[in-house]
């Protein structure tokens, strides 16, 4: 949002000084017109910024000027990433953090940019957990934020699901999906399994004690791009059974609502013809079971090629449907 990139402008005038609007341009990713526009905007609401022209000219603030934003404390300025979630922030124990950190931004905003904010905060909400979703109990998660955050290994007590392990972690991060929050964490110190990652629910935790030793953070890791691949992996792990089906193409909408949002992209992924209609899909279900229940939503429009025992199952309740319902029905009250 603009108001953001005014903000943004102004603390890096602060932070560098005197600087062309081509490496402006270049920081805040907008065109050099862009810039221009926005030095205009800001002169316009009384933020002294100026460009001269020439040899060693440039864009800088009036000697002197700063933003008050210098005010923010480390663990606010850590917090802000969290404005849009206030949930998020009091479950990790940042909210009186986060309340002081927005504060002093909008004490530091020009009038003109601190309306525009409280008016976002107004008129746009982030709700984390989905509909139907409780989020969990969590006692150990401000404990593995710190954590996380200071890069020091963790002794816990895990209540998986075939038995209780007892493991010395090395934080990675810590993610939330949907209302459930997970920790990402190296294996330290068993043989067999130190150093892999792997993922563990916190609710599961049923202790947690926060050790001196610091943590080994590999260093390439990357925690979004390992989430995605482990949920990506964790998706295809649960859906073992591989199946074809012919659909007509005006069905692909029924399907995105019948089966996983991986096995929708895995299906359309698997379209070899843009043209063809209808158009032969192969995806991954979990059971045939299971596949049974989702392709019955989408009858009588689909067709199983493989494999032979989805194909007779949906046979089967077909025929005994249409069987069923040839006959009259039997009236109420005999």
């Amino acid at each position: 949002m603009r108001a953001s990139r005014l903000v943004q402008l102004i603390l890096v005038l602060q932070r560098r000084g005197k600087t062309t609007a081509r490496a402006l341009a270049a920081e805040l990713e907008v065109s050099v017109r862009t810039v221009y526009r926005d030095i205009e905007a800001l002169s316009g609401i009384g933020v002294p910024v100026y460009a001269e022209s020439g040899p060693g000219g440039g864009v800088s603030l009036l000697d002197g000027y700063q933003t008050r934003l210098t005010g923010l404390t480390a663990p606010e300025a850590s917090a802000l990433g969290l404005a849009g979630v206030p949930e998020v922030a009091a479950q990790l124990g940042l909210r009186s953090v986060l309340v002081a950190a927005q504060s002093k931004v909008d004490a530091a905003l020009p009038p003109e940019l601190r309306q525009r904010s409280l008016r976002l905060r107004e008129r746009f909400l982030i709700d984390v957990p989905g509909w139907f979703e409780r989020a969990e109990d969590v006692p150990w998660l401000a404990s593995l934020s710190d954590a996380v955050w200071d890069g020091r290994q963790v002794d816990v007590v895990y209540a998986g699901p075939a038995r209780t392990v007892h493991r010395r972690l090395d934080p990675l991060g810590l993610v939330l999906q949907g209302a459930t929050w997970y920790l990402v964490a190296g294996v330290a110190g068993v043989a067999g399994v130190a150093g892999a990652i792997r993922t563990y629910r916190v609710g599961r935790l049923d202790q947690v004690r926060i050790c001196d030793t610091p943590v080994e953070r590999p260093a390439d890791f990357d925690l979004a791009a390992h989430w995605r691949a482990a949920t990506a992996e964790f998706d295809r792990s649960m859906r073992p059974l591989l199946i074809r089906i012919r659909l007509p193409r005006a069905d692909l909408r029924t399907l995105r609502w019948s089966v996983t949002p991986g096995a929708f992209d895995e299906a359309t992924a698997s379209i070899a013809d843009e043209h063809e209609d209808p158009v032969t899909l192969t995806m991954h279900a979990e059971s045939v079971d299971v596949a049974v229940h989702e392709l019955l939503r989408l009858a009588p429009s689909v067709e199983v090629l493989d494999p032979p025992e989805l194909r007779e199952r949906l046979r089967a309740i077909g025929t005994a449907m249409a069987r069923r319902h040839r006959r009259s029905p039997v009236p109420s009250g005999g």
